[in-house]
C-alpha cells in the first residue's frame, strides 16, 4: 500500500504547497471565478493537445498562459461586467474543448477523470513536473510578495509607491495558471477552485498575518490531500471529489473553533 500511494501523496503534496499562499491571493482578490475560467480552459488545451500530437498537459499549460494573459487584457474593458465576461469565455471554452474531444473518436480519454481527477494514476513524469512547477511559483511567491501584496491591498497606493501593477497583475495570473494546470491531475478541471479557496478560507478564520494565512492554507491543503487520498483508497471513491470533501470538512471544523 505505502508504494502505491507514494507517488499520489508526492503529487498531492506538491499542489497543496503552493495552493496554499496562491489560494490566499484568490480569497483576497476574489479571483475564485478566475480559476474557473483557467480550469474550463484546460479542457479545450487538452483537446488541442490531443488533436496536435503534442503533450497533453504542455498544451494544457500553454493554453491556461495565454488565456490568463487574455483575461488580464480583459479586465480592463469597461463593456461587460468581469463576472458576466468570466461566465462566457469560461462555459464557452469548456463548450469548444468537450465538442473538440467528442469529434475525436478515434483518441483515448478517460473525461471523467479529466474533469475530477485522477491522482492515482500519476507516474514519476508527472510527480516531478509538478514539483518542478510548484519550485517555480514558490520562487515566484518568495520574490515578489511584498510587491504582490501590495497592489492586493490597495493598486493605487502600490502604484504611488512605485510598484509595477500591471506586472504583478500578470505574473499573478501566469502563477495561478501554472498551478491549475498542474492542478487538473489531483481535482480536476470542475474542482480545481474548490482546493484553491476552501483551504484558504479556512485558515482565514485563524490567521493573523497574511504570512500566517498562507502557511495555514498550505497546512490545511496537504491535510485534505492525504485525507482525501486514504478516504478515496479504503472507500472506493473518487479522488479528486474526496480532497474536495475533506477540505470542506476543516472548513467547518474552523467554524466551530472560531465560533468557540
Amino acid at each position: 500500500m505505502t508504494e502505491l500511494l507514494f507517488l499520489p501523496v508526492m503529487a498531492g503534496l506538491a499542489v497543496a504547497l503552493v495552493a496554499g499562499p496562491m489560494g490566499a491571493f484568490v480569497v483576497w482578490r476574489r479571483m475564485a471565478f478566475f480559476g474557473d475560467t483557467l480550469a474550463h480552459g484546460a479542457l479545450l488545451g487538452a483537446a488541442f493537445g490531443l488533436a496536435a500530437g503534442t503533450g497533453l498537459y504542455l498544451s494544457v499549460v500553454l493554453v491556461c498562459l495565454a488565456l490568463s494573459l487574455v483575461l488580464v487584457a480583459l479586465q480592463h474593458q469597461r463593456h461587460l461586467a468581469s463576472d458576466t465576461l468570466l461566465g462566457i469565455v469560461a462555459h464557452t471554452t469548456l463548450a469548444l474543448g468537450i465538442i473538440a474531444v467528442s469529434l475525436m473518436p478515434d483518441l483515448r480519454i478517460d473525461l471523467f477523470a479529466f474533469l475530477f481527477g485522477d491522482l492515482l494514476a500519476v507516474n514519476e513524469t508527472d510527480v516531478w513536473a509538478l514539483w518542478g512547477g510548484a519550485a517555480v511559483i514558490l520562487a515566484g511567491l518568495l520574490v515578489c510578495w511584498r510587491p504582490l501584496l501590495s497592489v492586493t491591498v490597495d493598486e493605487d497606493l502600490a502604484q504611488v509607491e512605485g510598484t509595477r501593477v500591471i506586472l504583478m497583475r500578470v505574473l499573478l495570473m501566469l502563477m495561478l495558471a501554472l498551478l491549475i494546470a498542474g492542478a487538473i491531475r489531483i481535482v480536476g478541471v470542475l474542482l480545481i477552485s474548490s482546493l484553491l479557496v476552501i483551504p484558504a478560507a479556512s485558515a482565514r478564520r485563524l490567521a493573523n498575518t497574511p504570512e500566517q494565512m498562507a502557511v495555514i492554507a498550505s497546512l490545511f491543503g496537504v491535510v485534505a490531500v492525504l485525507g482525501g487520498i486514504l478516504v478515496s483508497w479504503f472507500g472506493n471513491t473518487p479522488v479528486g471529489p474526496s480532497i474536495v470533501v475533506a477540505a470542506a470538512s476543516l472548513f467547518v471544523i474552523t467554524l466551530a473553533v472560531r465560533q468557540r
